[in-house]
């Protein structure tokens, strides 16, 4: 088996509306948007999460946006390190979206943006 050299670049969600989709993610979460991105065709935008990216692609849906898990740690996710779960509960909370903790006792919590793409944060240091 070779040795393949690789990390991630970026991840994709698909959006109903990007500029819904902005204003969680900008807004709410304070991540950066990459404003380079070239016209694909289609409506979009490049989120900054540190050295990666989340591509928003503003596309029609295949999947169901009902009868997802209440907790997002039971449904595909991205997951997040932030500093402060604390800072990141104000921000929720100021913007009325519901998370749930985790289950393991670990300090993190899930929440869905508006498309109900389901997100996780995990308390750590970011070194």
């Amino acid at each position: 088996m070779t040795d393949l050299q690789m990390r991630l670049h970026h991840a994709s969600l698909i959006v109903s509306d990007t500029q819904r989709a902005l204003a969680f993610y900008r807004d709410v979460l304070g991540l950066t948007v990459d404003l380079t991105r070239p016209d694909l065709g289609y409506p979009g935008a490049w989120i900054q999460v540190g050295a990666h990216q989340i591509h928003l692609l503003e596309l029609p849906s295949p999947d169901p946006l009902t009868g997802r898990p209440t907790h997002g740690g039971r449904d595909r996710h991205l997951a997040f390190q932030v500093e402060s779960l604390e800072d990141l509960v104000g921000a929720l909370d100021a913007a009325g979206i519901d998370y749930t903790l985790s289950r393991s006792g670990r300090r993190a919590l899930f929440c869905r943006d508006p498309d109900q793409n389901a997100l996780e944060f995990i308390e750590q240091p970011l070194v």
